[in-house]
């Protein structure tokens, strides 16, 4: 039995309740209002889920086969064990980071993700402003739904960048190189990594196509998003902006597009043709990281493609430490797959990434809520950066090192 006899109990007094009393008005802007009450990376998926078709959706949130590539990319930043430093003065942090050249407020940028505005009708145009808003770089990807020209006039500001997948017609790679020069495009990242389309089975089981096909299950699927709906209808059709729209999956469209004889060798050819950074997308072995550094590139991503293409490949964090160890000086060093907190960042950056790049996790934003949702998504992990990098005692990128992370083991 409770005893009473250390306490003494009193009826309320509306004097001292009134300060504790503290509500919420109303929150009229429905968008800002759940974009807010979203914590990290993982809250924007749940909202975008909720908003966003199947097809679209799982477009995103999917990759190849067992989905085992992305799993473990993601595994492997959520096994780092940080080493903090204490009793630092943090009172003051420092993201800044130079890339290729330029100077950013974030060591990352948005990677060039494909048929953008089908997640959301301001696709492409969000994530460029979003990013110009916050001081990165926003990258084009071959197989966007805006074209190089509309993203640079909508970020004039910005610092906006190419990704080139080479076709089968390499007159017609060529020509968009051309354009994107043309518009001020500096850096160039070519992707290596497709020479077949992974077996994204979320996209076959969807009959995914470019434009979304209206039929009835897709219709039923979209009724509950009326949001997305009306946008799909009341905004100019959802095409690619570099190439003809296909009738078929978008697997079915890379494997008849993408030209599987390239090899190191026309690294060359397109180093002769592009005055700009050069940078390599889809190193996956020191092996090849090597090759790459004889034709000159001046970065190379360690990336599987988020899993998208080959299934179990290897883990670009694991990668990060020896191929930091063999290269010092003979190009940036830059990292995606996997990375959904802005720790991960900081893990990456630790053990030697020049330079990271977020897909999905600027994608669940734009489809939680266009720009806005970008522009939260950044915030996130902007904030999740600075609140770490207090906790790890440390000011600026350049004294993360090696020392400061540990890989924990899961096989002991």
């Amino acid at each position: 039995m409770s005893s009473t006899k250390n306490v003494k109990h009193q009826f309320p007094k509306i004097k001292e309740l009134a300060p504790l009393l503290k509500f919420k008005g109303p929150r009229f802007n429905r968008k800002k209002a759940r974009l807010a009450d979203a914590l990290t990376i993982w809250d924007l998926r749940t909202i975008a889920k909720r908003r966003t078709p199947k097809g679209p959706f799982d477009y995103t949130d999917g990759s190849a086969e067992s989905e085992t590539s992305l799993e473990r990319a993601r595994q492997a930043y959520r096994d780092i064990e940080f080493i903090p430093n204490i009793l630092r003065d943090v009172s003051n942090v420092d993201l800044t980071r130079e890339s290729l050249g330029s100077n950013f407020s974030m060591p990352f940028g948005i990677a060039p993700t494909g048929f953008t505005r089908m997640m959301h009708t301001e696709g492409e145009i969000a994530g460029a402003r979003a990013a110009q808003k916050y001081g990165i770089p926003f990258s084009l990807s071959t197989l966007g739904t805006t074209t190089i020209e509309d993203v640079v006039a909508a970020a004039p500001n910005g610092v906006n960048w190419f990704q080139l997948y080479m076709w089968k017609d390499r007159d017609a790679s060529m020509a968009l190189v051309d354009r994107a020069k043309k518009a001020g495009v500096k850096n160039l990242l070519l992707t290596v990594d497709v020479p077949a389309s992974g077996y994204r089975m979320r996209d076959y089981r969807n009959g995914l196509t470019v434009p979304p096909q209206l039929t009835p299950r897709t219709i039923l699927d979209a009724l509950p998003r009326p949001a997305w709906w009306m946008n799909f209808l009341t905004t100019p059709a959802i095409s690619f902006a570099s190439l003809p729209n296909w009738p078929g999956t978008v697997g079915e469209l890379l494997d008849y597009m993408f030209d599987p004889t390239m090899t190191f060798d026309d690294l060359s050819w397109i180093r002769e043709q592009w005055d700009g950074t050069l940078t390599i997308k889809g190193i996956q072995n020191l092996e090849d990281a090597k090759k790459a550094a004889k034709y000159g590139v001046d970065a190379i991503i360690l990336s599987n493609h988020g899993g998208r293409q080959l299934d179990r490949a290897p883990i670009p964090l694991h990668l990060l430490a020896d191929i930091k160890k063999e290269f010092k000086k003979d190009f940036e060093i830059h990292i995606d797959t996997g990375i959904m907190h802005g720790a991960d960042i900081l893990a990456a950056v630790a053990l030697g990434a020049q330079f990271a790049y977020v897909g999905r996790a600027y994608l669940y934003g734009l489809m939680a809520g266009g720009q806005l949702g970008v522009e939260r998504s950044l915030e996130i992990l902007q904030s999740q950066m600075i609140r770490n990098m207090k906790l790890l005692g440390v000011q600026k990128l350049d004294e993360l090192s090696p020392k400061h992370v540990r890989l924990l083991n899961r096989n002991n």
